[in-house]
């Protein structure tokens, strides 16, 4: 599942190629990349023909753009990667993909901009703009549907010491805190399990017994983490994660924990370990981040 690293590169890539143009016409290939859209695909396809692309936003890993029509109303276009949505930008002769569930044609005659989805968890739909409540608000708003989802490390309404302090009071794993979208977005399992290896953190320690301090700290590296990953491109461990030019990141190289079950630590040398955690896997040392005790 792309996370927020990932949604940033695509979202790069829209503001470069696409951000200014007007839509010419869209066309939606079956009912599923709209199901979201209730009217259905034809009815989406409609809306969106002759808006323009004012800008390309991003919210941890929700990804939308912001449209105007030629009344001057404003709606959000969101764009659900799920786990495998690719938006490439390509000449609209360029071979069909199989995969290939939209495309937006616009009046410039440029570069056709496709929606391509192998697994088909990915979609579209249209959202009103909604004033943004963060301290430091968007100018164009958010969409109504995400207003529940917080603001992420890398944006200006990050407010670190107002995380932490919720995080103190949660007793749950501190994992499950860092992907709760509601309290820190863009988190997700790969940058959770190399934020916790960086902070030597076993991610079932309960948050609330651990400082401030180390919360913080533990905050710091999620951001670092997700920061360096961003400058590689993101991480890619199959063809499915690319750019809007089609190019996969690379940031799964320098991955010290996730995925690299029985490889040494990079840090001590221990066999990295593999634990099950909600219908999936957590990758840690053992000796750098030993399990907590169990309490009575």
């Amino acid at each position: 599942m792309p996370e927020l690293p990932e949604v940033e590169v695509v979202r790069r890539g829209l503001a470069d190629h696409v951000v200014g143009r007007r839509i010419d016409s869209a066309a939606f290939l079956g009912a599923r990349v709209a199901r979201r859209h209730l009217p259905g695909p034809v009815d989406l396809a409609a809306r969106l023909t002759d808006n323009t692309v004012e800008a390309a936003e991003r919210r941890g890993k929700y990804l939308w753009l912001v449209l105007i029509a030629p009344d001057g109303h404003r709606q959000g276009l969101i764009v659900h990667l799920g786990m495998s949505g690719q938006l490439l930008v390509e000449p609209a002769d360029a071979p069909r993909e199989k995969h290939l569930h939209a495309t937006f044609d616009f009046h410039d005659a440029g570069p056709q901009l496709r929606f391509v989805d192998q697994r088909t968890f990915g979609g579209m739909a249209l959202a009103d703009l909604v004033p943004d409540l963060a301290s430091v608000p968007r100018p164009w708003g958010v969409p109504s549907t995400i207003t529940h989802i917080a603001p992420d490390p890398l944006e200006p309404a990050w407010d670190q010491g107002a995380v932490v302090a919720r995080m103190k009071a949660r007793h749950t794993g501190v994992k499950r805190a860092l992907l709760d979208q509601g309290l820190v977005s863009g988190v997700g399992n790969i940058y959770a399990d190399e934020a916790l290896w960086r902070a030597q953190v076993h991610g079932e320690r309960e948050a609330a017994s651990l400082t401030r301090p180390a919360l913080g700290r533990l905050l710091d590296h999620a951001r670092d983490v997700m920061t360096e990953a961003l400058g590689q491109g993101g991480t890619s461990f199959d063809a499915l994660y690319v750019n809007v030019n089609g190019a996969s990141g690379y940031f799964d190289r320098s991955l010290a924990a996730y995925g690299q079950e029985g490889r040494p630590c990079p840090r001590c040398g221990t066999p990295i370990r593999r634990e099950a955690f909600m219908n999936r896997s957590s990758y840690s040392c053992p000796r750098c981040q030993p399990r907590p005790r169990a309490r009575r």
